[in-house]
């Protein structure tokens, strides 16, 4: 083995949670061959935190190698739903959510992602081509028995829980892209094991040499227990703020910063390994990591920026100077505060809103607000804090 073969075995591995199986993909990689390596994105929802991060960065390593790269948005699978860790039949999404949420996940991939070198690919352009007698033959390949062995599929079935016919043909059409694809590698998270497999041996039946499967764990959300979500409001949005970012990562438990560092830093393992041995602050060292986020989805200006105002504003008890400014126009006499915090993005919902200024999370130029009835009429210019890490302008006017 080359050191050279060895240097990128290292970093294919690193962070990984499981590759099925090992040995083909060193034969592949000691081909010289370029691979095909495939990921899918169910256009769901419409933004990307740094949990899916964690897979794009690992299809950057592939593609900082020189392998193909092929973003593939799940637009018509998306219209079924995954099964995936759900106890109820999934809502299907409309064309028009798909085609919406896939818009605006093409715009954020490329903060990562080398759009020259990058093939972005929806599945409907083969799956939306297949007859009726097409999808039959693609469900003969797997048996009922077989896809009751899905955890989620077995506990739905024993505790007599409906399980809807279109809901076995999720699993199988995500594993057809891999032999639409002739895809030589599938990335996926752990959740996302059974749906990967589909794909290999799918691909045996059409006499094609199966894929090897690499899955990524889930990361841990800002409480360090739950994977990060946005209903679970413990995500750091690759689009938030440059405070809002560098705060949210300086918050997380001095554990989970090297988890985060593991499987989020492009550092290498070695440097992190040193930072580790050191006698360090960890709050130094998680600015390492806030700075690196910052930069690679704003800018370096931004980083060192969102550091003062840190630094200002949690050890000298100051607001920071250069407070992001939001407008927005009514055209009603007035809005509910717990609306104006979801509008603005400040809140991820107006539950959650109202949970916050309930508890004394929500001041308006310092004054604690409390009151969930609480009302802003037009053309007022305010600072608004939410919770320790948000703050914004809000400039209110009149349609």
């Amino acid at each position: 083995m080359t050191k050279k073969y060895d240097d990128a075995l290292a970093l294919i591995k690193r962070g990984v949670d499981e590759i099925l199986i090992e040995k083909d993909l060193e034969e592949r990689l000691h081909s010289g061959k370029t691979l095909r390596v495939k990921a899918g994105f169910d256009p769901t929802a419409p933004d990307i935190h740094l949990g899916h991060t964690v897979l794009l960065n690992k299809l950057k390593v592939f593609q900082d190698l020189g392998h193909e790269i092929i973003f593939l948005i799940g637009d018509f699978t998306g219209m079924i739903g995954d099964p995936t860790g759900k106890n109820i039949t999934r809502q299907p999404l409309t064309r028009e959510q798909v085609d919406q949420n896939a818009k605006t996940y093409k715009e954020q991939v490329f903060k990562i992602l080398d759009p020259k070198k990058t093939k972005i690919m929806f599945n409907s352009e083969w799956l939306g081509r297949k007859s009726a007698a097409d999808l039959i033959e693609i469900a003969g390949k797997y048996t009922v028995a077989r896809m009751l062995e899905r955890d989620d599929f077995y506990k739905r079935f024993s505790t007599n829980q409906p399980i809807a016919i279109h809901e076995f043909l999720y699993p199988l059409l995500q594993g057809y892209d891999s032999v639409e694809l002739k895809a030589d590698i599938e990335l996926g998270g752990t959740d996302q094991k059974f749906n990967l497999l589909m794909g290999r041996e799918l691909q045996k039946h059409y006499g094609q040499k199966p894929q090897v499967v690499i899955t990524m764990p889930l990361l841990e959300g800002l409480d360090g227990d739950k994977k990060m979500s946005k209903s679970l409001d413990n995500y750091i949005g690759i689009n938030e703020l440059p405070e809002s970012m560098f705060g949210k990562i300086m918050s997380i438990s001095d554990e989970l910063m090297w988890r985060y560092f593991e499987l989020l830093s492009f550092e290498s393992t070695a440097q992190i390994q040193q930072w580790k041995k050191e006698i360090l602050n960890p709050r130094d060292i998680k600015i390492k990591l806030a700075q690196e986020i910052v930069t690679r989805f704003h800018d370096k200006k931004s980083a060192e920026t969102a550091l003062e105002n840190f630094t200002s504003r949690f050890q000298k008890h100051q607001l920071p100077e250069n407070i992001a400014e939001i407008k927005i126009t009514l055209t009603a006499p007035h809005i509910a505060l717990a609306n104006l915090l979801k509008e603005t993005g400040l809140a991820v919902s107006v539950s959650e809103a109202r949970r916050l200024i309930q508890g004394g999370g929500v001041k308006i130029n310092g004054e604690k607000i409390t009151d969930i009835n609480f009302a802003v009429k037009p053309n007022t210019s305010d600072t608004y804090q939410v919770g320790k890490l948000k703050i914004a302008k809000i400039v209110v006017v009149a349609d």
